[in-house]
C-alpha cells in the first residue's frame, strides 16, 4: 500500500475543500475524481448523469478509480464511489480511506442547490434517504473517521493531519 489519503463521504462533506488544504499541509498532491470524470467525459457531472444515466455514470466512476495511478496524494472521491465495489477494491490498495462524517442537517444547509451539483441519486430520492443509505457504506470502508461537526475546513484538515501522522508514516 502506498500512502495516498482517500477521502470518502457524503456530497457536501467537504472532501474537495478539506482535501486541498490537507494536501498542502502534508506536502502531497491533490486529486479530485469528480474532476477526472468531468475531464474524461468533457461534461459536468450533472450533464453526464442526465445524458448517460446513473448506471453508466457509475461505470465511468468505477473505471476512473481503477485507472487512478498516483502516490503521495490526497484523493477526494465522489460521494457515490461506495457503490463501485471493483473501484473501491482497486483504490483500497492505493491508500487509506478517511470518512468525513457530517451530520445530515449540516449537509442540507450546504447543499441548497442539489440540482446542479451532480448528485448521484434517483428521481424522487431525498438527501435524508441518500444519507441513511450511504452512511453504513462509508462506515464499512472507513479506516479512519473524522467527525466534521462544528469545524471549518481548515480545522478538519488540521485534525486529520494530527490523526494521520499518528496512524501512518507521513514525512
Amino acid at each position: 500500500m502506498n500512502n495516498n489519503i482517500i477521502l470518502i463521504g457524503m456530497p457536501g462533506a467537504g472532501k474537495s475543500t478539506v482535501g486541498v488544504i490537507l494536501a498542502k499541509r502534508l506536502g502531497f498532491d491533490f486529486v479530485d475524481t469528480d474532476l477526472l470524470i468531468q475531464s474524461r467525459c468533457e461534461a459536468r457531472l450533472q450533464q453526464v448523469i442526465d445524458t448517460q444515466g446513473l448506471p453508466r455514470f457509475r461505470e465511468i466512476e468505477e473505471q476512473t478509480l481503477i485507472d487512478l495511478d498516483v502516490q503521495n496524494s490526497v484523493i477526494a472521491t465522489g460521494g457515490s464511489v461506495i457503490y463501485c465495489p471493483k473501484g473501491m477494491a482497486a483504490i483500497a490498495a492505493k491508500g487509506l480511506f478517511v470518512y468525513l462524517q457530517v451530520p445530515l442537517i449540516d449537509l442540507e444547509n450546504r447543499l441548497a442547490d442539489m440540482g446542479q451539483r451532480g448528485l448521484v441519486m434517483h428521481k424522487g430520492q431525498t438527501l435524508a434517504h441518500l444519507y441513511q443509505q450511504r452512511v453504513p457504506l462509508y462506515e464499512k470502508y472507513a479506516q479512519l473517521t473524522q467527525n466534521c461537526a462544528g469545524f471549518n475546513a481548515e480545522q478538519v484538515a488540521e485534525e486529520l493531519e494530527k490523526a494521520l501522522r499518528q496512524k501512518i508514516q507521513v514525512d
